[in-house]
């Protein structure tokens, strides 16, 4: 089966021509000139990001899938290359109901019947790992049951994604081995990230985490819905969801009709995604249009939860610090910022690096600042700092990601959106109090708890610390103690005896 699934990815790779990458490389450049004495015919018109992008799609929903985790790594691949990428679709064929109904029976232990008042066999959108039903929970005391959304995951998926896996590792490793810009791409490291987004995937009890910790962070919000999850009703190949009912987030034409107000829905998008960011520390990162609706009163609804970024303090902080330097033009900080967060060796210059990004950023200062991207700063963040050998950290990567389709999608709604207008009280609030005695008030509230645990137990850490390993340490102690208490004495006596030798002189 590798042998005829090998053989197929060379078939696709000579049908769009991408033997292109190798023309002229010293030690596979022979291939390139084979192709083009190879009489079958294929058609090369297109722009050669578009015909990768057209291959991935002829390989199938693993490839297909594949070349939307590439396209978020802009920090490696040429901007055409990730353009093309970003526009691939996902859209798998559906499998019968009736599988469906086993999976779900087999996860859950109970026949849908029983589980459900109402299945509907037909799913309402399918892809390449799973794909959504629509049905509807027993209710009680006569009261109707709650609409939900089932999500089934492709059944004899996993074998499928080992076997293209494996392929894809050995791909990685002959372009690592045989391309010059093999080792700079870090093919085996984007195939690892990939394999790691794939298998939490297919387990959607992660995706239940995260909707939850999600819908946790903003309830109450009048910005965001988040779906409830149905745990009962839930497994590692079943998810059970609360069905929302909206209009997808691009329809912009019946975001209108339906009285939705833009303006305010652009800026609710940013801010949703600052308070993920700096405030959570946890955020959506796949929010494209496809997995954002709009609620009749005019609140986004967030779908799909399987990939979501996390971001430390330090995390924040660099963020924070980065996005009001470059509005600020202040470049210094911004290198200064790098070499302290040890993304950068501690032996740059900072003249050097600030010289760097001012050439990189400057230009893009020239435009009105509702035209400036937020994401296109990030991104000439990320080559600048490929030249000083920084390693760009996976959580940025994401969050770049997301920023550019929040950015997108705001910018859609809005063609006059001001981001930095948006977002500048928000990030100078946030540092306002993450510093200063604001800042200090509020690591005191959060480290008391840990405090109230740790100061009453010194006393016995210290018994045990004197009566274990560190016995040998204070019975050496102990002795040095009596040396010194026996000079001590000695001095005393020396002193008793010089004065008694005084007074005995004075009354002679």
């Amino acid at each position: 089966m590798r042998i005829a699934r090998f053989s197929k990815i060379v078939a696709t790779f000579y049908r769009f021509g991408l033997d292109e990458f190798l023309a002229g490389r010293a030690r596979v450049g022979f291939i390139h000139r084979l192709c083009q004495l190879t009489p079958l015919p294929r058609d090369l018109s297109a722009p050669l990001p578009q015909r990768v992008r057209l291959a991935l799609e002829a390989l199938g929903p693993i490839f297909v899938k594949f070349g939307q985790v590439l396209s978020t790594r802009r920090d490696l691949l040429p901007e055409a290359y990730a353009d093309a990428l970003a526009h691939l679709q996902d859209n798998v064929q559906a499998f019968d109901g009736a599988i469906s109904h086993q999976v779900i029976a087999r996860n859950l232990g109970r026949p849908v019947a029983e589980l459900y008042a109402e299945f509907d066999d037909v799913p309402v959108a399918s892809a390449s790992v799973a794909q959504v039903h629509r049905a509807r929970l027993h209710g009680r005391d006569g009261q109707p049951g709650r609409a939900v959304a089932v999500k089934v995951l492709r059944p004899g998926i996993l074998p499928v994604i080992e076997q293209d896996l494996a392929l894809m590792r050995l791909l990685a490793r002959l372009v690592e081995r045989f391309l010059p810009d093999g080792k700079r791409l870090k093919p085996q490291e984007v195939v690892a990230e990939f394999d790691r987004h794939l298998h939490d995937e297919l387990d959607l009890m992660h995706e239940a985490g995260n909707a939850s910790q999600l819908r946790r962070n903003f309830t109450g919000s009048d910005m965001l819905l988040v779906p409830e999850v149905f745990y009962d009703y839930s497994a590692r190949e079943v998810l059970t969801l609360e069905w929302m009912d909206g209009i997808p987030v691009g329809q912009i034409e019946r975001l209108r009709e339906a009285g939705v107000d833009l303006k305010k829905l652009s800026r609710f998008g940013v801010e949703i995604f600052f308070t993920q960011v700096f405030r959570h520390g946890f955020f959506h990162a796949d929010m494209h249009p496809g997995n954002i609706f709009v609620a009749a009163d005019g609140r986004y609804i967030a779908l799909d939860f399987g990939i979501v970024g996390s971001l430390t303090e330090s995390d924040k902080h660099y963020l924070a610090v980065n996005f009001l330097a470059f509005f600020n033009r202040d470049y210094h900080r911004v290198a200064t910022a790098h070499i302290e967060s040890g993304w950068v060796p501690k032996d740059t210059r900072a003249e050097e690096l600030e010289a760097a990004v001012r050439t990189v950023c400057e230009p893009i200062f020239d435009k009105p600042l509702s035209q400036i991207s937020f994401g296109l700063v990030l991104l000439r963040l990320f080559e600048t700092s490929r030249r000083f050998n920084v390693e760009i950290q996976p959580q940025l990567v994401l969050l770049q990601k997301t920023l550019l389709n929040i950015e997108g999608l705001g910018r859609q709604l809005d063609p006059d959106l001001d981001l930095w207008d948006t977002a500048k009280p928000f990030l100078t609030k946030w540092m306002n109090e993450q510093i200063g005695w604001r800042g200090l008030l509020r690591t005191l509230k959060h480290e008391a708890p840990e405090w109230a645990t740790t100061l009453p137990a010194i006393p016995r850490k210290l018994n045990e610390a004197l009566s274990g390993k560190s016995t040998e340490l204070v019975v050496q102690g102990y002795i040095q103690l009596m040396r010194e208490q026996k000079t001590q004495n000695f001095l005393l006596k020396l002193i008793a005896l010089l004065l008694g030798a005084l007074l005995l002189r004075d009354l002679l």
